[in-house]
């Protein structure tokens, strides 16, 4: 299989010769059975350097059109993807959250590992962001335990928005399983919901040592957007209101500017 070809001859080898990561909790992760790992969001290598200090397969949902994609091109990139643990989401559903839980549903039921990032998104600034309910859903409809995981130090390997990054020895901590089985027939109470995604984010905040921001990830970025625009907006201005006061010093000085004694 691909998969275990990438992990431990063409890829994971590499990874660990060059980066060296280190985990801790390993022997929280059951060695057979589902599960669910709820991991922070940093960096896009997170999904690399998680698995990889692990025996079993993890597997996350990605979009449906790395798998659809036509040509050679396409074909390589499905390949890859579903090599590197990768499943698309299933679009028979209503939307793509019905379909990304479908295809987590399906997984559980396989009795595999099966990682999510409840924040929804990476992290823009390092911070910690509110944790999305569906990871609560999940672990409802399926009764599979879930291991808090952080992965640390993904972000300075590989930052956002960088081609390249610097090194340093990524490091992965596995907290103890969480059991929800006492809110069991309650997966429509979004009170219930909301109770469980907190204590999971408290878990993860605690093992990744982030400073925790209760509000969701893609609303800090769009907020973040704005202020940068507004920022932008009022530089501008504040250039055209220094450029008008400059004019209007030399229209008043006795005598007017160079240009205006040339005319």
């Amino acid at each position: 299989m691909l998969y275990w070809f990438l992990k431990w001859i063409a890829l994971g080898p590499v990874l660990r010769l060059v980066f060296r990561p280190k985990a801790y909790g390993v022997e929280n992760v059951p060695d057979a059975g589902p599960a669910i790992l709820a991991s922070n969001h940093l960096s896009y290598a997170d999904w690399l350097f998680m698995p990889l200090t692990l025996s079993r397969r993890v597997t996350f949902v990605a979009k449906a059109e790395y798998f659809t994609t036509p040509g050679i091109k396409g074909w390589f990139q499905k390949k890859f993807f579903t090599g590197a643990g990768q499943v698309p989401i299933d679009r028979s559903g209503a939307n793509a959250a019905d379909g990304a839980m479908r295809s987590a549903m399906k997984i559980l039921a396989e009795g595999e590992l099966f990682g999510i990032y409840p924040e929804g998104t990476r992290s823009h600034d390092g911070r910690l962001y509110r944790g999305k309910t569906g990871v609560a859903r999940l672990a409802l409809e399926t009764g599979a335990p879930v291991i808090p995981c952080a992965v640390v130090g993904t972000d300075v390997v590989a930052p956002t928005g960088k081609v390249y990054g610097t090194w340093t020895r990524p490091v992965v901590r596995f907290g103890k399983p969480l059991d929800f089985s006492r809110y069991a027939g309650m997966e429509n109470d979004r009170y219930i919901l909301r109770s469980i995604t907190d204590e999971i984010m408290y878990e993860i905040m605690r093992l990744s040592e982030q400073e925790y921001v209760d509000l969701y990830a893609s609303k800090a970025k769009e907020l973040e957007k704005e202020a940068r625009e507004k920022a932008k907006q009022a530089a501008a201005e504040q250039a055209e209101r220094e450029k008008a006061e400059r004019e209007q010093a030399e229209r008043e000085q006795p005598g007017g500017s160079a240009e205006q004694k040339a005319s």
